[in-house]
């Protein structure tokens, strides 16, 4: 085990990452307990004013995440002391993007419907830092031969054609295709070759001119919304709350 660990995650230098993925996940879990908490008036847990004025968690978080940035920019990822910065970074992450939404939208959305974005941005945060730490590297680097990394053209073109399928995801309205395939490619290849979105703006500018395509667009979109729409409310609902409008069944 001892050995397993200094050769996959101390030797190259992944631990302060793996501390910062786990405070982050932590961070959300405990943060989201406690705001249940709150929500449902048990506990000695209550909102935090001052001035009148309810301080959220997402303030804390900024300047967390700014001590343990800097500061593990100034260590250079060496020693305890990045271990350190990277418990303190990933706090706050944890606490900024449980707030995600009220960041996105400016407004107090945490138990509403447009809160869940909060709770989805975490999952894929925690996944990519998961895929990171496996070894994963943007754009599918790791997966070149050392012939391949010689090759400066064929190196160029590969990363060019892996960071065009991600664009393509995203402008099909596909943004977690897009973001995972920039770590595994096949992903980003997968879905820039798929049908888009029929709300997407490839599907607005391109599908006009071909109706059926619209169509078979449409269908699809709405068999995968069916498929897949109710165990991702399970999902967001079991891990970070029902929105306020649902639970008081309004």
């Amino acid at each position: 085990m001892e050995d397993w660990w200094y050769r996959n995650i101390v030797e190259p230098g992944k631990q302060p990452l793996l501390f910062a993925l786990l405070a982050f996940v932590l961070t959300f879990a405990i943060t989201r307990c406690v705001t249940r908490m709150i929500r449902a008036g048990k506990g000695p847990f209550h909102d935090v004013s001052a001035g009148g004025h309810h301080v959220h968690h997402v303030v804390p978080g900024v300047v967390l995440m700014l001590v343990g940035g800097f500061g593990g920019v100034a260590t250079g990822g060496h020693g305890w002391a990045a271990g350190v910065l990277a418990v303190i970074f990933g706090i706050g992450a944890g606490l900024v993007l449980d707030e995600f939404a009220l960041i996105l939208y400016m407004q107090d959305v945490y138990w509403s419907e447009r809160g869940r974005q909060s709770v989805e941005i975490v999952l894929i945060t925690s996944a990519l830092g998961g895929m990171l730490l496996l070894g994963f590297l943007p754009l599918g680097v790791d997966g070149l031969s050392p012939d391949d990394r010689d090759n400066r053209g064929g190196l160029i073109g590969t990363l060019l054609l892996h960071f065009v399928c991600a664009l393509i995801c995203l402008v099909k309205g596909k943004p977690k295709l897009a973001v995972f395939g920039v770590l595994i490619p096949l992903i980003a290849i997968f879905g820039a070759l798929r049908l888009a979105r029929p709300d997407s703006p490839w599907a607005r500018r391109v599908y006009r001119r071909f109706p059926r395509l619209a169509a078979r667009a449409d269908r699809r979109a709405r068999r995968h919304d069916r498929r897949w729409a109710k165990p991702n409310r399970k999902l967001q609902d079991w891990l970070g709350g029902t929105p306020t409008g649902e639970r008081e069944g309004t």
